[in-house]
């Protein structure tokens, strides 16, 4: 498949599965929420979750964005870098969380306790970078 129609599908979706490598090599899935910014897809975690300790210890990962019926999906290859951690309302990573939540969700409703939440959650964003995809597209 074409990198550059999958990317176009991806984009037009927000909810996907991640996937990362354990330490023993075993593929870790996580359900996900991401938006498009750029070349790459943003997606919102935790420090302490498998998925991020796995990206730490190896970047490779896998977004596989499903459509609107089994037959039609896309699953990107790519290699994600993390940002810092969130350690205080207001710092750069906190507002780029904030970026994401409008990007996907529109306005929160009380954007202080939206930045103390990621805060305390000790949320980071991953950004992925995709470099080759498979899957099929059917039209109609």
């Amino acid at each position: 498949m074409e990198l550059k129609s999958a990317v176009e599908f991806a984009r037009s979706h927000r909810k996907g599965v991640l996937g990362t490598i354990r330490k023993d090599g075993r593929p870790q899935l996580s359900n996900i929420i991401f938006v498009a910014q750029g070349d790459e897809f943003a997606i919102s975690l935790t420090t302490d979750r498998a998925k991020t300790r796995n990206l730490r210890r190896d970047p490779r990962a896998v977004l596989y964005v499903p459509g609107d019926d089994f037959w039609n999906f896309v699953v990107l290859d790519g290699t994600v870098t993390l940002t810092d951690v969130t350690t205080e309302p207001g710092d750069d990573v906190c507002e780029q969380l904030v970026e994401y939540y409008r990007q996907g969700a529109g306005e929160h409703p009380d954007w202080d306790d939206y930045r103390a939440t990621v805060v305390r959650e000790g949320r980071l964003i991953a950004r992925f970078l995709p470099t080759s995809a498979a899957g099929m597209l059917q039209k109609g």
